[in-house]
């Protein structure tokens, strides 16, 4: 009896997971049996690879898929209707699109800014109250951008700042808890979440234009501020960690010595400079077709909606395909639409086509991005490593747009017609697709066997 006590002892830790934990595969058992044997093995991988064997794949889990499926409606619908309410502006107080374009993007930009000091914010403060605040400075953000709509540098101060401090707390939030609840359905579980992004611009879209054209752009801010704290901060409440989030370095230098995550680093950075080009600048492309502002706030919505298909296909084709693959998928779809379709969008019907195609591979990234983190360079580092990737996309967040919108100006302007857009749109189309080939070089150094899951 003693004997077989101190084998059981002994037996490796890779083999009792495999055996006793469905959620393991026997790739990830000898991956872990090699970094047992290995004195130089990545620490945090291991521990990662431990703490996945354990998560419940469901239970609780699924409370904080609701919740962050509700943040991310309000923060990222807000963000990805702000076309909409530039549109308005442009027409009520004769704004440039591309200096409104910087106030837009000011908000996905400071995201990114603060992703890695929110990450320590994180696991000091705790998930719930991280989420609270975070909702809670968005809904502020946007009543008082209801009182500067007069002034650029007020809506740079409150659009821009305040609601770009809150999304940056919802963001991070949202993308680092889930990942301590699920495995297996790690894809599915942040393919909700994100969608959840993709319905709100949906929604919103819808209660912007009814609001714009009945109590003003002013008062539409405010009520959008009001619904955000009316519905987002108890969402909020119920997020929280499973464990809690390990300490780590501030920022894991080292990681870039690692080819695949300097790769990943760079898709985030191209990438993130054409995904706001279509919903921020379709309301205007759609009045260069001679069609009403409700039309483009209609298709801004149906840009969203598909969005959220995107995001909950991408999710689940991250667990069935695997998420580099998935990654290098939604890429390639983006760059066709950008290059190919809208440049041939002179009528509805094919700039319909181009919305369908291109909504759902922009959300198809969004939701792809975490799970590439999470399973490529371990769950356990998944807040570093994601504030590292995120503040790479500083630079796209917030001059991606804007870029669009000077070459817009000095391709004629925004209504010179459908042509004058086109040089801003093979900008956007040309770095996604330098963007996908690098998707395609990480994908095949992790394993050249396409079959396989990666």
């Amino acid at each position: 009896m003693s004997t077989t006590t101190v084998q059981t002892l002994e037996m490796p830790m890779s083999v009792e997971l495999v055996d006793l934990n469905p959620n393991v595969s026997r790739d990830e058992a000898e991956q872990l049996r090699a970094l047992e044997t290995d004195p130089n093995a990545d620490v945090i991988m291991h521990a990662s690879l431990i703490a996945d064997s354990e998560v419940p794949d469901g239970g609780y889990g699924w409370v904080i898929v609701f919740s962050g499926g509700v943040i991310y409606w309000w923060f990222m619908g807000a963000v990805y209707t702000w076309g909409v309410m530039q549109a308005a502006l442009v027409e009520e107080k004769g704004y440039q699109p591309a200096t409104l374009s910087f106030v837009g993007s000011m908000v996905p930009a400071l995201g990114a800014t603060l992703a890695i000091p929110n990450a320590t914010l994180i696991r000091k403060l705790g998930a719930r109250i991280t989420a609270l605040a975070g909702m809670f400075l968005l809904g502020i953000g946007s009543i008082l951008a209801g009182f500067a709509v007069n002034s650029i540098p007020g809506l740079f101060m409150t659009w821009g700042l305040v609601c770009g401090i809150g999304a940056s707390l919802c963001f991070m939030t949202t993308s680092i808890i889930p990942a301590q609840y699920f495995k297996v359905k790690r894809g599915v579980a942040n393919g909700i979440v994100y969608a959840g992004g993709g319905l709100g611009g949906t929604a919103v879209s819808f209660i912007l234009n009814t609001l714009i054209g009945t109590v003003g752009v002013s008062w539409s801010f405010r009520i959008l501020g009001f619904m955000i704290l009316g519905t987002g901060l108890p969402a909020a409440y119920f997020m929280k960690e499973r464990v809690p989030i390990r300490r780590a370095e501030f920022v894991e230098w080292k990681l870039f010595k690692d080819t695949k995550f300097s790769l990943v680093f760079a898709i985030g950075v191209l990438s993130t400079f054409p995904l706001f080009v279509p919903p921020f600048f379709l309301p205007l492309y759609v009045k260069s077709l001679g069609l009403s502002s409700s039309a483009g706030a209609a298709l801004v919505a149906a840009f969203n909606f598909c969005s959220a298909i995107g995001r909950l296909a991408s999710g689940i084709a991250c667990d069935k395909l695997g998420s580099l693959t998935t990654l290098f998928l939604t890429l390639v779809f983006s760059s066709i639409s950008l290059m190919v379709m809208w440049p041939l969008s002179n009528s509805l019907g094919p700039l319909i086509a181009f919305i369908v195609i291109n909504g759902m591979a922009n959300g198809g990234f969004f939701s792809t991005m975490p799970t590439v983190v999470g399973n490529v360079f371990g769950s356990a580092r998944v807040g570093v490593a994601m504030g590292m990737i995120f503040s790479g996309w500083i630079g796209g967040y917030l001059m991606g747009a804007p870029i669009a919108g000077y070459i817009l100006e000095a391709s004629g302007g925004e209504n010179n017609g459908t042509g004058a857009y086109r040089p801003a749109i093979f900008y956007a189309g040309g770095l996604t697709v330098v963007a996908t080939v690098l998707a395609a070089i990480v994908r095949l150094r992790v394993d050249r066997n396409l079959k396989k899951i990666v």
